[in-house]
């Protein structure tokens, strides 16, 4: 039978990083994920400053103190 690292069989050893892999891999798809939906909110937040709604929602409370 084949064995690394003393007594664990290499077959044991393929599953674990077989294993690893698959998780690691999740992981790098949900962060891909939170990373487009921060994008997206930034993008959303610069543009409404670009067409000036923060400005007129600043405007419209000055107006009322």
């Amino acid at each position: 039978m084949l064995e690394i690292f003393g007594n664990i069989p290499l077959w044991a050893l393929l599953i674990v990083i077989i294993l690893i892999i698959v998780v690691a891999w999740k992981l790098i798809k949900f962060a891909i994920k939170i990373l487009i939906i921060v994008v997206v909110f930034f993008a959303i937040l610069i543009g409404l400053d670009v067409i000036g709604v923060f400005d007129g929602i600043n405007n419209l409370l000055t107006t009322f103190m």
